[in-house]
């Protein structure tokens, strides 16, 4: 058997292991809510800290994904995409503060002794409305922001800095109280969803669901994107952008679309966040978070979308182990694993295995 059959048969094996692979993790993430609402006593349960647990990682999973989509194909580090995560959260806090409150205001305006909601807080008690913030805030940050920097031709380091000083001013921010978020302490306290029991088993269950859902439609989204013209041009602006404008496109609009499509994607993440997890304040604004999230790609590989989610998945699993047998040591593991990925893992995890199916 000749040479170019060889490499054209590991080609296919590889990728039908790797469907395999994502069919049995789909499976497996679908069944996790249905287990979760068996007995307590039951061999099969699996425990609401679990399910919640999973549901934020799979959030976070969501972020890495729309991260990798500027970074890894268009070259944009952003570590300012924890601002648009926590921004889709809040819309959604929004809301739920209005639900836990009433007809009256939330606890927070009422220990500050404020007489009247905010005028930004108009149509926050409709959930529609909210899930509509959840988007159009981080997306209309996103255009104006990156309309200036993409019209000044800010790229490299120069836009990865601006990116963390656009989250670090958030955060400073929402941790005042006069700004009507909550300050420090943020929103929490939150008790229903849509009329239901936000503690509830078949609530968890559902939203877990949903945000599986949200996982596999950015999915598709992306893999359609970047299989498309409009991908290929992602990458031209990447490696070549000089040679791309040359050839007569302007890679201002292209870079704008993409940057904006991540900011919706973090704020959508952002919203199904919340209600799993209980609580958002300006701590997930912190630029800790968004170089975390490069992180994230960077260890399961850049310009892969699947490498991403990996990232993600193994990085925030080892978290939760880690701040809580060694907290005081977290960062610095994080910090070497970030090194060691750049030195020996140039390509990420997906990188090393398609190294390693070649024949």
């Amino acid at each position: 058997m000749n040479q170019p059959l060889l490499v054209t048969a590991a080609h296919k094996a590889g990728h039908r292991l790797s469907l395999a692979l994502g069919i049995a993790a789909l499976t497996l993430l679908l069944a996790l809510p249905l287990l979760s609402l068996l007995p307590a006593d039951h061999a099969l349960h699996v425990s609401a800290y679990v399910l919640t647990l999973v549901g934020k990682i799979l959030c976070y999973a969501i972020v890495a994904l729309a991260l990798d989509l500027v970074w890894g194909y268009a070259g944009l580090l952003s570590l300012g995409h924890g601002l648009f995560f926590a921004l889709g959260g809040y819309a959604m806090g929004m809301y739920l503060m209005r639900q836990a409150a009433g007809d009256g205001l939330p606890g927070f305006m009422t220990f500050l002794s404020w007489s009247e909601l905010p005028w930004y807080w108009a149509g926050t008690q409709h959930f529609a409305w909210a899930l509509c913030l959840a988007v159009l805030a981080p997306g209309m940050l996103a255009l104006v922001f990156g309309w200036f920097a993409f019209r000044s031709r800010i790229k490299g380091v120069y836009f990865s800095i601006m990116t963390q000083a656009l989250t670090f001013a958030g955060m400073l921010l929402f941790f005042r109280n006069e700004t009507g978020f909550g300050g420090n302490n943020g929103f929490t306290s939150f008790r229903t969803l849509l009329g239901f029991d936000i503690a509830a088993p078949g609530t968890r269950a559902v939203l877990f669901l949903l945000t599986v859902a949200l996982l596999v439609a950015s999915l598709y989204l992306c893999w359609r994107l970047t299989r498309s013209k409009f991908g290929r041009l992602l990458t031209a602006v990447r490696d070549a952008e000089n040679r791309l404008m040359f050839c007569g496109y302007d890679p201002r609009g292209f870079k704008l679309l993409v940057w904006v499509l991540s900011a919706m994607l973090c704020g959508l993440a952002g919203a199904l966040y919340v209600p799993q997890v209980g609580i958002i304040n300006p701590s997930e604004m912190s630029p800790t978070n968004s170089i975390e999230a490069a992180v994230w790609v960077a260890l399961g590989g850049r310009g892969t979308l699947i490498g991403p989610l990996l990232g993600a998945g193994l990085i925030n699993g080892m978290k939760s182990w880690f701040t809580v047998a060694f907290p005081e040591f977290w960062l610095f593991f994080l910090g070497a694993l970030f090194i060691l990925v750049t030195l020996y893992l140039p390509k990420g995890l997906v990188g090393l295995w398609n190294k390693r199916s070649q024949p």
